[in-house]
């Protein structure tokens, strides 16, 4: 399972696939959450067949963020190093993985591997890490997320299921969708990469820093909620201007939720509409990119391992992994 661990250039570290009966671990680095949520996460994964723990850092609250950064740091650290621990699971998102990117110790990580998930916030781990050691996250789902039948397939898809191919097809609107669910292809085509990305925020926040993201020849996989189109476009020229967006082999958008003109006092005679932006911003570049994936802030979600070796084709709507996630 551990392969090598080299700071600048990690190979990549797959981890074991998680069991019934497997004891997941339970941790808040970014935002607060309620005694409610975390009961509801202990419940939904027993009821899964799975044990779960966490310390009494788990609910601690600092303003809008879970604890002090070394609290955080060392649940971090204590679920990765605990060999009865064997994947970890973030409770939810919010603000805060950033603070702790400098003070992550990357070595003890690299040599006690294992399942990490979550997402928006947690972009920001779950990049940083790959980044520095070349272990495969798991981007899709947090403890908080609500599990429906397509999220939990692709739960047990990705994290149970040792085949080395497998297909990821994109969860069908309904048919009284908003615009913002309703997919489409900007530029065509079927291209393989390494799967890298998350949060449109935190990735463009990412940037400039010993962290930010390596989208050369990579799939990359972006999604957002809740910020206007400016704001959308504000974000994706960010990429376009530090020029590594541009050496993306492709791109997978999400479900942009509540970024479309649905939002307060806006409107098409005082705002472009995300899917202007979005072409705007992408259609020129040279490679195939698609909107409306089914992953992001959303019921249905498809869970992405990050670094994994995947293909992406537009005429199918899918990402086909050709390497296994977990093993």
């Amino acid at each position: 399972m551990f392969l090598y661990f080299n700071v600048k250039n990690p190979n990549l570290i797959v981890p074991k696939r998680l069991k019934k009966g497997d004891t997941i671990g339970l941790i808040t680095p970014a935002g607060v959450i309620t005694s409610q949520k975390l009961e509801y996460t202990k419940k939904l994964l027993n009821g899964l067949g799975y044990k779960t723990v966490h310390t009494k850092n788990v609910l601690l609250k600092k303003g809008y963020l879970a604890g002090s950064d070394k609290e955080k740091l060392d649940d971090l650290h204590f679920m990765f190093k605990n060999d009865e621990v064997d994947a970890i699971m973030c409770v939810r998102g919010g603000y805060g993985t950033m603070r702790l990117l400098p003070d992550i110790d990357y070595n003890l990580i690299a040599k006690h591997p294992k399942i990490l998930i979550g997402y928006s916030d947690i972009t920001a781990l779950l990049q940083a890490i790959y980044k520095k050691t070349g272990l495969v996250g798991f981007h899709g789902i947090v403890g908080t997320s609500a599990f429906t039948q397509y999220t939990l397939n692709n739960f047990l898809n990705i994290l149970t299921d040792v085949s080395e191919t497998k297909v990821i097809h994109s969860f069908p609107p309904l048919p009284d969708s908003v615009e913002s669910y309703i997919p489409y292809v900007l530029n065509r085509g079927k291209v393989q990469g390494h799967l890298i990305g998350g949060n449109l925020a935190l990735l463009a926040s990412l940037m400039g820093t010993p962290f930010e993201p390596d989208f050369e020849n990579k799939i990359v996989f972006i999604e957002d909620i809740d910020e206007a189109p400016y704001r959308i476009d504000r974000m994706l020229t960010q990429l376009l201007l530090s020029g590594k967006l541009q050496k993306a082999a492709g791109i997978v958008l999400g479900v942009f939720n509540a970024c479309d003109l649905d939002r307060e006092n806006l409107s098409p005679e005082n705002s472009l509409s995300l899917k202007e932006v979005i072409t705007d911003r992408l259609s020129s570049l040279k490679m195939p990119i698609m909107y409306g994936f089914s992953f992001g802030h959303i019921q249905n979600q498809a869970i992405f391992p990050v670094g994994v070796l995947a293909e992406m084709d537009t005429n199918s709507f899918t990402i086909n992994l050709l390497k296994p996630s977990v093993l």
